[in-house]
C-alpha cells in the first residue's frame, strides 16, 4: 500500500522518534504523529508523504496508551517544550535508555549484546518539574495584536502565551509579568521579525538555585529603553533580581543573544554552587539548566575518569569550567578548551573565586586548538573530557584527541546520534567502549544527555602514526586555501 497525502489511517504507536512524536508503522512504512505516545491506537491524517516515511496529524485517540497520563500543563500540547509530558515518567526514563541504545546500535555500529550491557539505567528526577535554571522567553503580539510573551509553538515562531511554565521556578512568572506591565505602561514595543522593527526581542532569566540570585537579561534592537533605568526596581519587586543586564542584537537572526551587554543593574553576573564550588555565571556563559541532575552527572565524569591524583585532564569544550574545576581537585593539572571568549573569562574568575591554580583555560575552537597542541609537544593528556555542542565533536579535533591517545575518553553528550557517530570514530581508532550512562536532563521534553567511557586499547600505534601524516596534510591544506 501506498502512503499518500490526506490518507486516512488507524495506527498503533510502537516507538518515539528523537523530537518525542509518535512513531508508527504503516505496511513497515515509518509515520511519525506528534503527540502520540507508544500504546495509543490513533486515528490519524497524513499530512506529507516521502519516499521512505510519512507525517501524521493525530485526528483522535481510539483507545489511549496504558501509560498515557493527564499532562498538568494547560498547553503542553501546543507549546514546543514538552512534548512526552503525557507519558508516565517512568516510561519516559525507559524511552530515554532506549533512545541512547539503539543510537549506539545502529549510528555506532556497535553490536547490540555490548549495548544492552553497557547502557545503563536512565538517571532521573524524583520530581521532574521546576527543574529549569534559565528561560528564554520571547515577546511579541498575540493575533489580536495584544503584547505577550511565553515560548515559541513547535517547529515555528508563533508564540505560545505562558505565564508559569511548570519546569521553571515560580518566580520567573512574577518577574516576565512585571516587564510586560512596564511595556504597556511606557509604550515600549516588542520586536517584529517580519518588518525588523520594534524593540525587545526576549526576556531571558537565570537563577542560581544555590543563592537564590536571578539575572535578568533584557534583549533589545535597540541601544536604549525608554524609562531603562527604572528596569532594576520594577524588576526587583517581583522576584530576587540581583543584576540586570540589557543585550542588544540588533541582526535579522534566530539567535537569540547579541555580542553587546550594557549593565543596568548589579554585577552583570549571578553566582551558583554546584558539587561544593561556586560558579559565576554571566549572560552568555554555558552552564547546564538542571543544576540537580548536573551534580550527578558530574560525579559520573569523575567516576568514569578514574583520576589518582597524578594525572593530566583536557576538559574539551569546558564551558565556565564547571566540569574541569571539579576534576581540578583529583588530579595533577586540568586544561579546559572553549570557544566563546566570554565563557573563558568566567572560567578564569571561577578558578581564581575557588582558590584552584592547576586549572587553566584556553580560548579557541576545538578544531583548531587541539591540532595546534598535538603537533607543538604539548603535554599529553592522561585522560580527556568532551562536551561538544549537540553537533558533536568536528572531525580535525577528535582526530587529535586520537593522536595524543589518552587512556580514558569520557564524553558528554546531548545528542546519542552525534555521540554515537563519533564512538564509531574512536572504536575504529582502537578504543572501546565500556559504559554509557543516561540522564534526564531535560525532563518531560525528548533529548536525552548521556555521560560515556571509552578505554584506550593496546593496539593504537599504527593509527596514531598514520594520524601524523592526516594531521600534516589538513594543516598544509588549511594553510594554502584558507580552509580544510
Amino acid at each position: 500500500m501506498r502512503i499518500e497525502k490526506n490518507d486516512i489511517l488507524t495506527v498503533e504507536i510502537i516507538s518515539l522518534g528523537s523530537d518525542g512524536e509518535g512513531i508508527a508503522k504503516a505496511d513497515g512504512f515509518p509515520v511519525f504523529i506528534k503527540d502520540s505516545i507508544p500504546g495509543d491506537i490513533c486515528e490519524i491524517k497524513i499530512i506529507k508523504a516521502k519516499k521512505n516515511l510519512a507525517f501524521g496529524r493525530l485526528l483522535r485517540i481510539i483507545k489511549a496508551s496504558p501509560d498515557r497520563v493527564k499532562a498538568p500543563c494547560p498547553v503542553a500540547k501546543r507549546c514546543g517544550g514538552c512534548s512526552i509530558q503525557p507519558l508516565s515518567y517512568d516510561r519516559q526514563l525507559d524511552f530515554k535508555k532506549d533512545r541512547v541504545r539503539e543510537c549506539l546500535s545502529r549510528i555506532g555500529g556497535i553490536d547490540r549484546e555490548t549495548v544492552f550491557a553497557i547502557t545503563e539505567d536512565t538517571v532521573g528526577m524524583d520530581e521532574p518539574y521546576r527543574y529549569r535554571n534559565k528561560a528564554q522567553y520571547p515577546v511579541g503580539y498575540d493575533r489580536k495584536g495584544d503584547l505577550t510573551a511565553g515560548f515559541f509553538a513547535s517547529r515555528s515562531h508563533e508564540i505560545i502565551s505562558n505565564d508559569d511554565c511548570l519546569l521553571l521556578p515560580d518566580e520567573f512568572a512574577d518577574i516576565l509579568d512585571a516587564l510586560l506591565r512596564f511595556m504597556k505602561e511606557n509604550g515600549i514595543s516588542a520586536y517584529d521579525e517580519k518588518t525588523c522593527s520594534g524593540s525587545i526581542r526576549h526576556l531571558v532569566l537565570r537563577k542560581a538555585f544555590a543563592t537564590g540570585e536571578i539575572m535578568a537579561v533584557i534583549v533589545s534592537a535597540s541601544d536604549q529603553i525608554l524609562h531603562e533605568d527604572m528596569l532594576p526596581e520594577v524588576l526587583g519587586r517581583a522576584g530576587n533580581v540581583t543584576t540586570v543586564v540589557l543585550n542588544i542584537n540588533k541582526e535579522n537572526t534566530n539567535i537569540i543573544l547579541g555580542n553587546k551587554n550594557r549593565i543596568l543593574s548589579g554585577s552583570g553576573y549571578i553566582t551558583d554552587i554546584l558539587c561544593g564550588l561556586k560558579f559565576r555565571i554571566s549572560p552568555l556563559s554555558f552552564y547546564q539548566v538542571n543544576p540537580y541532575i548536573a551534580s550527578k552527572l558530574y560525579e559520573t565524569v569523575l567516576e568514569y575518569a578514574d583520576l589518582s591524583g597524578s594525572e593530566t585532564v583536557w576538559d574539551v569544550c569546558c564551558g565556565i569550567g564547571t566540569i574541569a574545576l571539579f576534576l581540578a581537585g583529583h588530579c595533577k593539572k586540568v586544561l579546559g578548551i572553549e570557544i566563546v571568549d566570554a565563557a573563558v573569562k568566567d572560567a578564569e574568575e571561577n578558578a581564581l573565586l575557588n582558590g584552584v591554580s592547576n586549572a587553566d583555560f584556553i580560548t579557541g575552537a576545538a578544531e583548531d586548538v587541539l591540532p595546534r597542541m598535538t603537533m607543538s609537544g604539548s603535554e599529553k593528556p592522561d585522560a580527556v573530557i568532551l562536551d561538544p555542542p549537540r553537533s558533536g565533536m568536528e572531525r580535525p579535533a577528535l582526530d587529535a584527541v586520537i593522536k595524543v591517545s589518552p587512556e580514558r575518553i569520557v564524553y558528554v553528550s546531548c545528542d546519542p546520534a552525534t555521540l554515537a557517530r563519533d564512538v564509531k570514530i574512536l572504536l575504529e581508532a582502537g578504543y572501546s567502549i565500556r559504559k554509557a550512562r543516561p540522564f534526564d536532563q531535560f525532563c518531560q521534553s525528548g533529548h536525552v544527555e548521556v555521560v560515556s567511557l571509552l578505554q584506550k586499547m593496546s593496539n593504537t600505534r599504527e593509527r596514531t602514526i598514520t594520524l601524523d601524516v592526516e594531521m600534516e596534510d589538513y594543516y598544509r591544506l588549511k594553510n594554502e586555501t584558507g580552509k580544510a
